[in-house]
């Protein structure tokens, strides 16, 4: 067990290096910016990266630390009425693709994980993105794989074991939501504290 954290320990730190960390940074103040200047984010994945996407979603909606007004995030993945009228009539592949020509606009980011980089349906998503001028944020392991040409402001790690790829996710999100939040809301939330 000792080892195998070790090993997990190993594996983070490498992938969380300087540059990837400067990524992150970057990221949010995109994020943050974009949010100041009413914009919405739109966000999808397959699977565990689409639980990441509601995940990521509820954090800007809701909360994460702060008690603050919500942020305009929406996970692409979460009406199966949609996803099942659209793959079944049409096909699966652009069931993200199509929600985004629906809600996207010019300015909008979307904010796509792929655990491979290789995810047909996140692939034609990031493309109807850039047709409407979005700004596009890439997650994925395998350096980025088939998105590399798609992203923006990409967050891609050489892992490829899934699970392990998530990890670095589930990480590298929370950070955004935590930086997002302290850049937006900081201030509103010590004058609250001054307050009491």
């Amino acid at each position: 067990m000792n080892y195998w954290v070790q090993e997990r320990l190993k594996s983070l730190q490498e992938a969380l290096d300087q540059k990837y960390c400067r990524s992150i940074d970057q990221v949010s103040k995109v994020v943050a910016s974009h949010f100041q200047s009413g914009h919405t984010l739109l966000i999808c994945g397959n699977g565990g990266s689409a639980a990441d996407a509601q995940h990521i979603a509820a954090e800007f909606v809701g909360r994460f630390q702060i008690d603050r007004p919500g942020l305009p995030a929406i996970a692409l993945g979460t009406n199966p009425a949609t996803l099942t009228a659209w793959s079944n009539d049409h096909e699966f592949e652009t069931i993200f693709a199509r929600q985004v020509q629906c809600f996207g606009k010019a300015g909008d980011i979307l904010w796509a994980l792929s655990t491979s980089g290789r995810s047909r349906n996140i692939i034609l998503a990031l493309k109807a993105a850039k047709e409407k001028g979005m700004i596009t944020i890439g997650m994925a392991g395998n350096d980025g794989g088939m998105m590399n040409s798609l992203i923006d402001y990409p967050l891609f790690v050489k892992e490829k074991h899934t699970p392990y790829v998530q990890e670095i996710h589930l990480i590298t999100y929370h950070r955004i939501c935590e930086q997002v939040e302290a850049q937006l809301f900081a201030h509103d939330s010590l004058q609250k504290r001054l307050a009491v």
